[in-house]
């Protein structure tokens, strides 16, 4: 029973980890000494493989990291394509916008402007290739700056950052809303990007 426990323990460090971890950080996250961490591993992929499972633990030289099957690849792919082509929400364009008229701007900038955790949204953003990082800011915690991408300008039509429209007042969530995909003179920008009316 407690085998099977550790079994479980590692594998949801694996999954929550999403990297490859080293064999060691794996040993001592699961109160294991390292030379059982292989059998470990091989034990959760004999329960895989009994269950007939999608993932598997591969070892990268001395880490070890929980992943798909190879025959799962082109599933994967078109989930992942769906994702990064799905329309874009208020909260998403809100966040661009913010990033758009102030960048380089942090995570916690445009959470302050927003009023709400934005965290996945730009992590959305950066998938989506409209929003890149910009290196990190000289101040506490090195926090890692935002800004725009050059997809971003294809799929507004824009030139540079300079043609934005004026903002109406210093209202920093503008009028990046107010653009019409129609109007970009772009044929190849992806509609899907933005919001349905």
């Amino acid at each position: 029973m407690q085998l099977k426990n550790k079994i479980s323990e590692a594998e949801a460090v694996l999954f929550a980890y999403g990297e490859p971890i080293p064999a060691a950080r794996l040993a001592e996250t699961c109160g294991l000494e390292e030379e059982v961490i292989p059998k470990v591993i091989a034990l959760l992929n004999d329960r895989y493989d009994a269950q007939q499972s999608a993932l598997r633990v591969l070892q990268l030289e001395q880490c070890y990291q929980l992943c798909t099957r190879p025959a799962f690849a082109e599933s994967i792919k078109k989930a992942i394509e769906t994702k990064r082509t799905a329309p874009l929400s208020n909260a998403a364009m809100e966040a661009l916008t913010i990033v758009a008229y102030n960048q380089p701007v942090t995570k916690s900038f445009v959470e302050n402007v927003r009023g709400i955790d934005s965290s996945s949204v730009i992590n959305n953003l950066v998938e989506k290739d409209l929003l890149e990082e910009a290196g990190r800011l000289d101040v506490p915690g090195k926090p890692i700056a935002y800004r725009t991408t050059s997809r971003f300008l294809r799929c507004f039509g824009l030139h540079s950052i300079e043609e934005l429209p004026p903002l109406p007042g210093k209202d920093p969530q503008g009028s990046l809303l107010d653009l019409d995909p129609a109007d970009a003179p772009d044929p190849d920008i992806p509609e899907e990007l933005f919001p349905e009316e």
